[in-house]
C-alpha cells in the first residue's frame, strides 16, 4: 500500500490520537504521519476538520475522517482482513461501543480535574476519577482484556490514558496503582503489545510537556 493513500494528522502526545496509531499499527497500515501545531493550525487541518478544528484527522484516499474512536471503527471496517478490532457478535460489539463511550464522556474531563484543581474541588476530583476506574477495573473483571480473550476497540480507547496517569498522579499526590491494581495490571498486558508500547509515549516525557506547557499558559 502507497503511505500517502493514508495520511494522519495528529499531535504527538494527544490520547486521541494515539488511538488512531495504535489502531494502525495493529491493521499494519502504512501512513504518512503530518505532526500539527495545534496554537498554528495548518490550512490542510482546517479544510479536513472545517467543524471541530481537532486533530485526529484520518485522510484516506483525500476523504478525511474525524474524531479517534469513529476512525478506529473506520479503521476496522475497512481493512476487515486484518486483526479485528471490534467483537464479531453484535451484542459484544455493542458492549465495546458502549465501554468506549464511557471512556470518551467520563475520564478526560476528570483526570485533568485531578491534577489542576486545588484544595477540596481536587479532592474531589480525585475521589471521582477513581470511582470512574474502579468501574472500568469492574468491567474487565479477571479477563485479560476489556471483552475478553482479545485486545481490540475497548482497550484502545482506554489505553492510551495509561502514559498520562504520572502526570496526574503526580500534580494530585496519589496513585492509580494503589487504588485499581487490576486496571494497571490490564494497561501493562496491553504495553506488551508492540502496538501500544511503540505508540505511548514516555510518562516522564508526557509530564515535562505538561508542565512546560502549563508555565506558557502562565498557570
Amino acid at each position: 500500500m502507497v503511505g500517502s493513500e493514508v495520511i494522519l494528522l495528529d499531535f504527538w502526545p494527544s490520547m486521541f490520537g494515539m488511538r488512531v496509531r495504535i489502531a494502525l499499527a495493529e491493521k499494519g497500515i502504512e501512513y504518512d504521519y503530518k505532526e500539527q501545531d495545534l496554537p498554528d493550525k495548518s490550512t490542510l487541518l482546517l479544510e479536513m476538520n472545517p467543524v471541530h478544528k481537532k486533530i485526529p484527522v484520518l485522510i484516506h484516499k483525500g476523504k478525511p475522517i474525524n474524531e479517534s474512536c469513529i476512525i478506529v471503527q473506520y479503521i476496522d471496517e475497512t481493512w476487515k482482513d486484518k486483526s479485528p478490532l471490534m467483537p464479531s457478535d453484535p451484542y459484544t460489539r455493542a458492549q465495546a461501543r458502549f465501554w468506549a463511550d464511557y471512556v470518551d464522556k467520563k475520564v478526560y474531563d476528570t483526570l485533568k480535574k485531578s491534577g489542576t484543581l486545588k484544595g477540596e474541588q481536587q479532592e474531589k476530583a480525585k475521589k471521582e476519577f477513581i470511582e470512574i476506574l474502579k468501574v472500568l477495573e469492574g468491567q474487565i473483571g479477571e479477563k485479560p482484556y476489556f471483552m475478553g480473550e482479545s485486545f481490540g476497540y475497548a482497550d484502545i480507547a482506554l489505553v492510551t490514558f495509561y502514559c498520562w496517569f504520572y502526570t496526574f498522579e503526580t500534580l494530585g499526590n496519589y496513585s492509580i496503582e494503589k487504588e485499581c491494581p487490576k486496571l494497571i495490571a490490564w494497561a501493562k498486558r496491553c504495553m506488551q503489545r508492540e502496538s501500544v508500547s511503540k505508540t505511548l509515549p514516555d510518562s516522564k516525557k508526557i509530564y515535562e510537556f505538561f508542565m512546560e506547557m502549563r508555565s506558557k499558559l502562565g498557570l
